[in-house]
């Protein structure tokens, strides 16, 4: 999974067994090893997978109660104020001043990132909303922007200190497709010399954007790797049919369907088997999603290249 980068900045980071119980008994990380090199890496996962408690650890924000991360030479787990300085990070809920402007914000932002000249601040902030295509909109109050928006000034707000290792989750859950595009758009310029992890239960986003990805599920890594290699290797094993609805909920009991979607007033089933489950099923060429929904289903658990 390595990739040749210019410059001297570009580090891999390195998971290895990292776990996490809470004090509600939840086994939120089991033993979670990865390999992250520069460029987009995409954290594939159900809700409650344990996506949010890796990449809250990852920022510095809880502890892990045993296991390993390090960003090239530096100890992520107990360097803290070292992480902060080359991290950036949007969370899923990421909070706003919802009077301030996008560009006090920003500078607000730079002056808690260690940039005191002046001048510097404002050529940051300046470079930042047009990258995120926020500059015609950067005096008006934060409260005021659409979903979208708000992500977009989000990612300007983790770019702040040109940082090696940058964290997004769940970044498109709610825009509208335009604005999914335009997100899209922002975060694969940014992927170079640069770790850009992205947490998601949408599988689209990692297909569309990450050369890597890794499907985690009740705290376990189910599968890492590319997402062409992963889906080749299911190939011939997923068949598809289509069913009246009244008769789904039969099928879904008898058959090992791992997706279904609604299509034409009828439903479209996916299902994993080494041959044709049915008569009325057909082979069809696996997409990523069918890896996903495979891997969390049980049906493949091993890492592809």
């Amino acid at each position: 999974m390595s990739r040749t980068t210019k410059g001297d900045r570009a580090v891999n980071l390195t998971i290895r067994d990292m776990s996490k119980r809470y004090a509600n008994g939840v086994q939120a990380l089991d033993k979670v090893s990865l390999d992250v090199s520069p460029g987009m890496f995409g954290l594939l996962g159900p809700n409650g997978a344990g996506k949010s408690t890796l990449m809250r650890t990852l920022a510095t924000l809880q502890e892990a109660d045993s296991g390993s991360a390090t960003l090239g030479s530096m100890d992520v787990l107990r360097d803290k104020d070292g992480v902060r300085r080359i991290l950036g990070y949007l969370p899923q809920d990421f909070g706003l001043y919802p009077k301030v402007t996008a560009n006090d914000m920003l500078d607000h932002f730079a002056r808690l990132k260690g940039i005191s000249d002046a001048s510097q601040r404002k050529a940051t902030v300046d470079a930042l909303l047009e990258r995120t295509n926020l500059a015609d909109v950067r005096h008006r109050a934060l409260g005021s922007f659409s979903g979208g928006m708000r992500q977009r000034f989000g990612i300007a707000q983790a770019l702040i200190g040109n940082p090696q290792l940058i964290i997004v989750d769940e970044p498109t859950a709610g825009l509208d497709p335009e604005e999914r595009v335009r997100f899209h758009n922002l975060l694969a310029g940014i992927g170079r010399e640069t770790i850009v992890i992205l947490s998601t239960h949408i599988v689209d986003d990692v297909a569309d954007l990450c050369p890597s990805f890794a499907v985690i599920s009740k705290g376990r890594v189910l599968l890492s790797g590319s997402p062409e290699a992963n889906t080749r290797a299911i190939r011939g094993k997923i068949w598809r049919r289509t069913v009246a609805r009244e008769a789904i909920e039969g099928v879904q009991k008898s058959l090992p369907i791992i997706s279904s979607r609604p299509s034409g007033g009828e439903i479209v089933v996916h299902a994993y088997a080494d041959s044709a489950p049915g008569a009325e099923f057909e082979s069809a060429e696996p997409r990523l999603e069918d890896v996903y929904f495979s891997a969390v289903a049980g049906h493949i658990a091993r890492p592809a290249a």
